[in-house]
């Protein structure tokens, strides 16, 4: 035998139902941590040095490996020729 009961009700209702603690509080004092950590964050960032720890020291080597990087890229959308199964046998 199978039954199906719906039960309409907030998440509030089924907490309280369920007998599962109130954190709304914890929660909200989380995220407003979190709100300030990110903030302050954004406003000493500094893009130069996020480029210098994302890309090599050098501004040659720097443009050498992102044209490796992008010419990995197209390569992956280029056709490749067929692999000839046979080619290794004799």
């Amino acid at each position: 035998m199978k039954f199906t009961v719906d039960v309409d009700c907030t998440p509030e209702e089924a907490r309280r139902f369920l007998g599962l603690p109130d954190v709304s509080a914890l929660q909200e004092e989380a995220m407003s941590e979190i709100r300030t950590k990110m903030l302050e964050m954004i406003q000493t960032s500094d893009p130069e040095a996020l480029m210098k720890s994302w890309m090599p020291s050098s501004v040659p080597d720097s443009m050498k490996g992102l044209d490796q990087m992008q010419k990995m890229f197209w390569s992956q959308f280029s056709p490749q020729p067929p692999q000839n199964k046979d080619s290794g046998k004799s």
